[in-house]
């Protein structure tokens, strides 16, 4: 059982690859088999198609952003900062996943659109619970301010354009 788990965590880190580098639409289940070492048909072993193995990606990346920001611990007025750095740090290491994630909303498949909601909703309260819970005032829209800049942060990441970060 723990090498069939990690056979399907090895498909999964190689697809974050194949759709990182081909987009959603271009990328296909053969292209991720190939790039894992194993057969398109044990792909749909452990994913019924391609929207179930993007969805695993994106729960991945959530998860890890889920987890970063839960652990961290900070008085109220480094809160953001604080987490904002964790998120830069998370980016640093798993930089296609974070990509993914953050790009991910733009993929027009509703079972894909429906999905990316409900994991973008459950990130906006945890982040939401962790500023009241600070003591910050109007936590959901410090909240909605804050996802706003991770945005920011991956497109210009993405463009390679830091100067958009200056903040005044």
């Amino acid at each position: 059982m723990v090498v069939r788990e990690d056979r399907k965590e090895q498909i999964i880190d190689k697809a974050v690859g194949v759709f990182a580098e081909r987009g959603y639409y271009k990328a296909t289940t053969a292209l991720v088999a190939k790039a894992a070492g194993v057969t398109q048909p044990y792909v749909f072993h452990f994913f019924a198609n391609k929207e179930e193995l993007f969805k695993a990606v994106v729960d991945r990346a959530v998860n890890r952003i889920y987890e970063t920001f839960s652990a961290v611990e900070a008085p109220a007025d480094r809160l953001e900062e604080t987490m904002g750095k964790a998120f830069i740090a998370i980016m640093n290491v798993h930089r296609d996943e974070i990509l993914l994630v953050m790009q991910s909303h733009a993929i027009a498949e509703p079972v894909i659109r429906e999905h990316v909601r409900d994991k973008f909703r459950l990130i906006h309260e945890a982040i939401t619970a962790k500023f009241r819970q600070a003591g910050i005032s109007d936590a959901e829209a410090a909240a909605s301010q804050f996802i706003g800049t991770g945005f920011l942060i991956t497109v210009s990441e993405v463009l390679g354009l830091p100067q958009m970060l200056c903040f005044k």
